[in-house]
Formats: structure tokens, sequence, C-alpha cells
């Protein structure tokens, strides 16, 4: 399909829009269609005197058309580049039968209308967008398709079955009519209950399952798109902060003469977080807080360093702890094996660098709270802003802006940049735009836990594991958060053993048991692009690959015999290997390795081309294949299977923070490196043909590219990389 030219119908990107749950009720707004969706606890509709006067009116809260024919969607989750700004729209243009040309798309305010189906409040993560919305959305497009059926059967004096509609034209015989011109008339006709809107069987689907460009490519190439560091409006300061050099520690004094000193700083405030300098640009504010004389109270976590706490692991991965996962008698079995593998695995805490710093603007006045700033949890937001303003919830308008990244970094439970700069303008009085520089977010940022694991398998006769023990050592993302009455069970955190405690080869071992220690340890951890599957599939796939060894089998045929009552991997895995040319010999001074997981409902099977020079690791090629279910814009996953492969290289190669005395030693891409651009391999993704419901597509191509990678190492070294980054001698 051609790329159409994507408007943004709002300055800020936001508009107000109705309420909505299920479909109750229509009202008329001169000028265009209104279709209300009712939110259940919700009594009024948002600013339908905006919508008037602006001569757009909402079909239901996530379509409106205008009188020119223009339709806008919004989006009830944050476009931080996994696709949703075309995927989402896609649903609605496939029920609706809209001229794709004419599709704008825009970001929904912060409102309980659009809140996420299984998190029960507005958010984007888990790669969950398209699959929570596939049905939603669908049937925001029947529905307003169904009014418009009906306005031009009355306008033609025809029978609403002869009436057909494409591209945004209503016809019937000589007769014809646009969207725009039908607006009017749709919007005086009920709802229509949606237990009664058929939605279109998938032998009828143009647009989706069809390779469709972006909307948002054209914008962001020509720099129109409006991310949240580029807000500036009159009035605004820029504000950083100081923060401790360690985490959790506070300011035992300031000076902060020389920093009020330097031309362009307006004041200097103390805030929760640190110490805000306020001024008219950056530079300014830069050096008016690299002016500031603090002394910090280091606080608990002052003599942390990561190699006496790597020990620490170690000694408790040898006690028992809660238990993920058991079956069967681990003590009796081992007994009997044949063969055992014992390997201890280890991965660093990592920080999620989006390549836009993070950032918030806020601005507080007698009229409420305003804020614009790219974030993955608005209402969570929301409130934060509520609670430290004392305004009402109603009051806090959130601008949600282009993401320049998100990975979890910008879904915070805690809320803590957008709260730390509703503070930085309540203390300074006035409108100020928060800034983080990368070396903020590095030193004091949220991490992806540490963990260690260790593990021991005993084989059979046939080589096949019959006993499965794990031991698992790590932080908790989990607790202390509004998630951990729903992730916690028992000592164990989900999202800590997931991909482990549900793994087709844990499960399949007769005697089996996985456990899990979750040290309190004071350093904030959060959710990093596909969580526990972002190391616990490098552990897995890893030690799958030590069994093929050990039991002296090629390791697609031993994954093959461990899958076999797993239809899905299987698929996934014998695609990949198939596209790779598994049983060809890789080119001379090269190797393969594979891995095949299972995360966000969908699965991922990889190959990587690799080889070695001077103890230089270089990726060649990774054939990928997913089965993610019903495929909606096949052009957009293979983006992401490319982006999520980037990713997981990036930390299977390079990335890692350690602590020293409490301080993280990393500060920016020099030391805390990420994939350069002359390392990206080729990229070929696969599609499993599937007509099961949409799963994740955003996170489950990270987590199986580092065993990958591992594995095709030890093909062609014979060494057995059991740590990242991954590191060979020179």
């Amino acid at each position: 399909m051609n790329t159409p030219t994507k408007t943004n119908a709002s300055k800020h990107g936001a508009t107000n829009l109705s309420r909505r749950n299920f479909l109750k009720g229509s009202a008329t707004l001169g000028g265009g269609l209104v279709i209300a969706f009712l939110v259940p606890g919700a009594n009024r509709f948002a600013a339908a005197a905006d919508a008037a006067a602006s001569s757009e009116f909402a079909p239901n809260a996530f379509l409106r058309i205008g009188t020119d024919g223009r339709v806008s969607i919004i989006l009830a989750h944050s476009e931080m580049g996994q696709g949703v700004w075309t995927t989402l729209p896609m649903l609605i243009a496939e029920e609706l039968d809209a001229d794709w040309t004419k599709i704008a798309v825009e970001h929904a305010p912060a409102e309980q209308a659009y809140a996420h189906l299984g998190f029960g409040t507005m958010a984007t993560g888990g790669s969950t967008s398209t699959a929570s919305e596939f049905d939603r959305y669908r049937q925001a497009g029947a529905a307003a398709r169904a009014m418009l059926t009906q306005a031009a059967a009355a306008r033609f004096g025809v029978e609403a079955a002869e009436v057909n509609i494409a591209d945004g034209i209503a016809s019937a015989g000589k007769h014809k009519a646009s969207f725009g011109e039908l607006a009017d008339a749709a919007a005086k006709l009920p709802v229509p209950d949606p237990k009664t809107l058929t939605l279109k069987p998938r032998k009828d689907w143009k647009v989706i399952g069809k390779r469709t460009r972006r909307l948002d490519t054209p914008e962001k190439i020509t720099g129109r798109a409006t991310f949240g560091m580029d807000v500036q409006f009159d009035g605004l300061k820029t504000g950083l902060v100081a923060r401790p050099p360690v985490i959790g520690g506070s300011v035992k004094s300031l000076d902060d003469t020389a920093a009020l000193a330097v031309t362009g700083v307006r004041k200097v405030v103390r805030v929760p977080s640190g110490v805000a300098v306020i001024a008219d640009h950056f530079w300014a504010a830069k050096k008016g807080r690299d002016a500031l004389k603090i002394e910090w109270d280091a606080g608990p976590n002052e003599g942390l360093d990561t190699d006496k706490l790597r020990e620490s692991f170690r000694k408790t991965a040898q006690t028992d702890g809660p238990v993920a996962a058991t079956a069967g008698d681990i003590a009796a079995a081992m007994k009997d094996m044949k063969k055992t593998v014992e390997a201890e695995y280890n991965v660093p805490y990592l920080a999620h660098a989006p390549m836009e710093p993070l950032n918030c603007t806020v601005k507080i006045d007698a009229d409420g709270c305003e804020i614009w700033t790219g974030t993955q949890f608005q209402q969570f937001d929301q409130m934060a802003a509520s609670r430290i303003t004392g305004i009402p919830v109603e009051k806090v308008k959130l601008h949600t802006m282009f993401l320049g990244g998100g990975f979890g970094r910008r879904a915070t439970p805690t809320s803590d940049f957008v709260s730390e700069a509703v503070e930085v303008a309540k203390a300074a009085g006035m409108p100020v735009k928060t800034v983080w520089t990368r070396e903020d977010d590095i030193h004091g940022g949220y991490y992806r836990p540490m963990f260690l694991q260790a593990a021991k398998i005993g084989l059979d006769g046939e080589g096949m594991p019959v006993a499965w023990q794990q031991a698992m050592v790590g932080q908790s993302i989990m607790k202390g958060t509004p998630f951990e009455p729903f992730s916690i069970k028992d000592g164990v955190d989900s999202s800590s053993v997931e991909g482990v405690a549900d793994s087709p080869y844990v499960k399949g071992a007769a005697n089996h048991r996985v456990t899990l220690h979750s040290p309190d340890i004071k350093l904030p951890v959060l959710w990093w692009r596909s969580v526990g599957h972002s190391y616990n599939a490098f552990v897995m796939e890893s030690l799958v690959d030590e069994l093929a060894h050990a039991a002296g089998k090629d390791p697609v045929a031993y994954r093959r015999t461990l899958l076999a009552e797993h239809p899905r991997h299987l698929a996934a895995l014998n695609l990949a290997v198939e596209k790779a040319g598994w049983g060809s010999p890789a080119a001379e001074g090269r190797a393969r390795g594979v891995a095949v997981h299972e995360s966000f409902g969908s699965v991922v099977a990889q190959v990587a081309e690799v080889s070695v020079d001077k103890g230089s690791i270089r990726v060649h090629k990774v054939t990928c294949a997913i089965d993610c279910g019903t495929a909606v814009n096949p052009e957009g996953i293979a983006a992401q299977m490319e982006s999520g492969i980037t990713f997981g290289l990036s930390a299977a190669l390079h990335s890692q923070l350690t602590f020293k005395d409490g301080q993280v030693q990393q500060s920016n891409f020099h030391d805390y490196q990420v994939l350069r651009l002359t390392e990206m391999p080729v990229v070929d993704v696969h599609i499993v043909p599937s007509e099961a419901p949409p799963s994740g597509v955003g996170e489950p191509g990270t987590p199986p590219i580092a065993p990958a990678v591992a594995n095709a190492l030890f093909a062609l070294t014979g060494k057995r990389l059991r740590s990242l980054p991954l590191s060979l001698p020179a």
C-alpha cells in the first residue's frame, strides 16, 4: 500500500473524546457522527462542545469521522516504535472499509475510556496492544460502518442490504456518497447493540494480513513528529536535577551560590529526588547543576559491589528457596541418572537506554495541572500528579507524545520521572521541562535485575532429561508495586521465573524442581524488554544445547524430541532451521546456533550465524521464525523481530551495568555499549501461518538471540559461555 500522510489533529497530541466500553446510545453534535461508548461508573462525556467546534466527531472513543471525510483513529496505547500507530488503525479500517489515504491518527487523552482490557488502567506493555484491541477496535469500525450503511440506505431510498461500502464511499446503483456526506445523518441513528454486529470473516479481509507501511514514518523522517523533548511554549523553563551518586542517598548539605550565578539560571529548588536547577535552557541548567556544591548521605547502597553481590547470589543458590515448580522426587531420580550436567549462568544489571532521554513538561496553574510526556502508564502518572499537587485527577491533563523508545523504562508504577517533574514545577512555581541526561538515567534510573542461576540436570540412557533442578537468584520487579498481589504467590515472582517454571523442557522432565530467591537489595528494578524471558531464554536454550552435546545429538534434532508435544514450538523451529539451511555447512570460519522460546503468547525460533576474529564476535545473519497467531501487519512484525534482535544483541555482546562503592560504573554509550550499525547482521524473518488470535510481537524477538549466538559460538569454538555479555579471549 502507499504510505498516506498522517495528520495530528491536536496541537499537543491529545484530544477530548467520549468515554466508552460498549455501545449504548447516540448523540448528534452538528457536523459529524458520534457514537457514545459508556464506561461503567462514568457519568459524563468528555468535552462534546470541543468536538462540535472542531467539526470532527466521534463515532466512538476510538474513531471520529469529519464532514471532510477524514477518519481520525485514536490510540489507547502509546506509540514508542512498536507500530501501533499503524496496526490498530488497520483493525478499524478493515471493518469500516475506509479510504486508507484519509486515515489520521492521534494518541488518546489519559482517561479510563482507554483502559487496557487486561491491566485495568491505561497502559502500554507486555506486547499486548494488538492482541487486547483486536476485537475492540474491529467492533468500533463495524459499528460505525453499520450506521453509515443505514444512513446511505435512507439517503438513496434503498434497503441497507443493497448498500456497498468501499474506500470510504457508500454506493447503491447509480447513487454514491462519501463518509463525510453521510456523517450527520448517521449520527441521528440509534447505535447498534454490539451483540448484533457481525465482523468480517477472515476470507474477506482486505487490510488485515497485508504488508502495510507505517503511518508515522513520514513525520518522523521529516522531523514533524512531536516527541516529549520537542515540547516548547512561551514561559517554559528547563530543569535538571542533581541526584545522589549512590542510589538511595540523600542531600546532607547544599551550597547553590555558584549555580545561581550562572547566566540563565532562574532558581535552585530542593525536591524529594535531589536538587533541581531551573534555567532558560538546557545548557544553562546543566552548567548550573555542575556548579552546585552538595554533600551527600550515601544511604543503604554505599558499599554495593557487583562482584560481592554475585558471590552472595552464588551462596544463596545453594540454599533452598520458595518453590516455583515441582514434580516427582529430584533427590531419588538423580541417583539413577546415567549422566548429569551442572552449570551456573549469570546475567548483569541492564539499563533501558532509550534513544530519547527521559523528559517531562509540567504546567501547574489555577486551571489544573497539564503534562506533556512520552509515557507507557498514563493513568499512573495522572494519579501521581494529583497526589503531589492536590489537584483532582480530572483536572490533571496528560498529553501522550511520541516515545523515543520505551522498553519498559517509561512504564514505572512509581511514575518516577513524571512525579519528579511535577515536584520540580510545583517547587519552581513555573512551567518546567525536566530533562534527564543519558548519564542521569544510567546512574540513577531503573534497571533490569542481575540474576544467577544454578542448574543440575540428570539424563537417562537416551540422553533425555529426567531430573531437572534449577535455583534462581535475583531481585523481584513486582515487589512493592500495585502488581504484587497478582504477581507474587508463595514468595515467587512470576515475572522472575517466566520461561523457566513453565518451560516445556522443565515440565517435560518427570522430576523437576525450580526455586527462586528474591534478595532484598535497595536498587530500583523494572521490566526490561521481554522481562524475565530476556535472561531466562538465554539460560534455558543454552542449557538445552549443553544437554544435546552431552547426549551426542544434533541440537535441532534434540529439541524436536523434547518439543514433540508442542506443535507451535516445532513449527517455528522447523521453519527457522529450514530457511537458515541448518543441514548444510556454514561458510568457512562460521558456525550456526539455534534457540526457540515462547513469550507473550508467541513462539520465536532463531538461527544465528557467527564468526570470531581475534576474540571479536561477529553475527553475520539471523534467521527468525515467529508464530504470533494472526499476523495483522506482516511488515510491522518483521520490523519488530529486527528490532528485538538488535536490542537483544546489544545485551548479548556488549551491555552491562556494574557497581563499585555503591556507584554505577558506566555512564553513556561509550561504556554502556549498544549494537553499532556496522555490527548489524542480516535478519531474515518468516511468519508461521496461523488463524489463532494475535499474540505478542514487540518483545518476543529479544529472548532467543543471546542463546542462539552463544550456541553458535560453542559450535565454532568448543567454548561454552554462560555469562552475558558474551566474551571470548582474543
